[in-house]
């Protein structure tokens, strides 16, 4: 009895220590927020490339120049894809805002036009509710505006923004040259009596990221391709522009293709005089969808992932919320370790006493 009581003691010790290790770690996270995103970024790229890195390495290179190899050319081929898309994209964002009036205008007189047609085919309590509808659309766009207004403040000043694009290279590089070491130094550091089970529940947290960010980066580069490409052939003015920005959004499941649908059906309805060019503009963003949904996501992500799409977009919200860009960067690989977490959590519970209410032979 008294070696339960020991026992079930340092239990408690072991879990208050890793609880509190967590809190100290969220309160840093906290306290340190506005300065981490360039360094989470570089986490990230390193994070990212590392399979490159390995391959060059088993060629015969060194760590470290394998990492300069890599690094040099993620920065030379996005450099080169900012030189070759910036004229046409910087062309297209000022057109769109020298448009903005008259797309305002024009919706402004579509919703009279709606509003008109409604109030001769509603009863007056159904137009309360219509109006009681609207009022709560407003104030969610508003909040929307807030929350990203937030999320640039907090992440991306000009200050920010400066050290993402200085700082964020040189950690990814001395990251990635000391990777192998540093997993090392984590494994060593593992407890003994506990360090298999510490291993499968890394190695699933590493299997769900790397199958959700590097198979969803291949998906958000093929949908940008293929938005970019399809609105533009369509004819619809700024295409390109919506289309890349589609795209990018496509981490966000299902609110990136929903924004890039109302974006381009509005501007389709503003410019065509014609049905059959806004229907084609909503067949693209219609069969990205499809494309994504049971073509992309399947093949590139995979079933690995385990990570729910309202999960997906709560976390991004959440973490945006409470800890600005930084806390978008650290949303998804936070989501999947607390999922791979959870559902270990729930393997142990499922095995154990409290689940099927008999004592374990080491209990009697």
């Amino acid at each position: 009895m008294a070696k339960e009581i020991i026992q079930q003691i340092s239990r408690d010790r072991i879990a208050a220590f890793w609880f509190s290790g967590f809190a100290l770690f969220a309160l840093l996270l906290y306290l340190l927020s506005g300065v981490l995103a360039p360094f989470v970024a570089g986490l990230a790229v390193a994070y990212f490339f590392d399979p490159f890195a390995d391959r060059l390495e088993d060629a015969g290179l060194s760590r470290g120049l394998s990492a300069g190899i890599v690094i040099l050319t993620f920065l030379g081929l996005t450099a080169a894809i900012l030189i070759l898309l910036f004229p046409l994209l910087q062309g297209q964002v000022i057109g769109l805002l020298s448009r903005i009036p008259d797309l305002v205008e024009f919706l402004l007189e579509q919703t009279q036009f709606l509003l008109e047609l409604l109030n001769e085919q509603l009863s007056s309590g159904e137009i309360d509710n219509l109006q009681g509808a609207t009022s709560y659309a407003g104030n969610v766009l508003g909040w929307l505006g807030g929350f990203l207004q937030d999320v640039w403040s907090g992440g991306l000043a000009f200050f920010n923004l400066l050290s993402l694009l200085v700082i964020t290279p040189l950690v990814a590089f001395y990251l990635l040259r000391d990777w192998d070491k540093i997993v090392t130094r984590f494994d060593e550091l593992l407890p003994r009596s506990s360090a298999k089970t510490f291993r499968e529940q890394l190695s699933a947290i590493d299997d769900t990221i790397a199958a959700f960010v590097r198979g969803q980066a291949s998906v958000c580069l093929v949908l940008a391709i293929f938005y970019s490409s399809g609105l533009t052939l369509a004819g619809l003015d700024f295409g390109l522009l919506v289309g890349m920005s589609t795209g990018l959004l496509a981490f966000i499941p299902y609110v990136g293709a929903a924004i890039g649908l109302v974006v381009g059906t509005g501007l389709a309805l503003s410019q065509f005089s014609d049905w059959l060019p806004t229907i084609i503009v909503i067949a693209v963003f219609l069969i990205g969808q499809t494309a994504e949904s049971y073509v992309l996501t399947p093949r590139m992500v995979g079933g690995r992932v385990g990570l729910h799409p309202i999960w997906i977009i709560f976390s991004l919200l959440a973490g945006g919320s409470m800890f600005g860009f930084t806390g978008v960067l650290l949303a998804v690989p936070v989501t999947a370790v607390i999922g791979v977490l959870a559902r270990f959590a729930t393997g142990r519970y499922l095995e154990s006493s409290l689940y099927s209410g008999k004592r374990s032979s080491k209990a009697e």
